[in-house]
């Protein structure tokens, strides 16, 4: 056995895509749909911090494909804590101090 593949079904912000040396094909049939994240929050915690509208807001506009797969591989790949790797990228983004 060769332990070989064709392709692999996966989402273009997994972190071990580089690891293993994969690349995404162009869905030109556009099979899947977009993979956006997006924050979810309850009312009770924006109301109890309110600046955090504004820096779920920000990040938004900051967070692109290929930061949000290093991230991820920061997290699976190299088994750093989510909490860590969240906080640097947000210090480097300078919406944290």
């Amino acid at each position: 056995m060769e332990h070989q593949v064709d392709n692999i079904a996966g989402n273009s912000t997994d972190g071990l895509i580089s690891c293993y040396g994969l690349f995404q094909l162009e869905d030109d049939r556009r099979y899947f749909p977009p993979y956006d994240a997006v924050p979810v929050v309850r009312q009770a915690t924006l109301e109890k911090y309110p600046a955090l509208r504004g820096v779920l807001k920000e990040l938004g506009s900051v967070l692109t494909v290929d930061e949000m797969r290093e991230l991820n591989f920061a997290v699976d790949g190299e088994k750093r804590q989510a909490k860590d790797v969240a906080r640097e990228f947000l210090v480097a983004k300078g919406i944290l101090k």
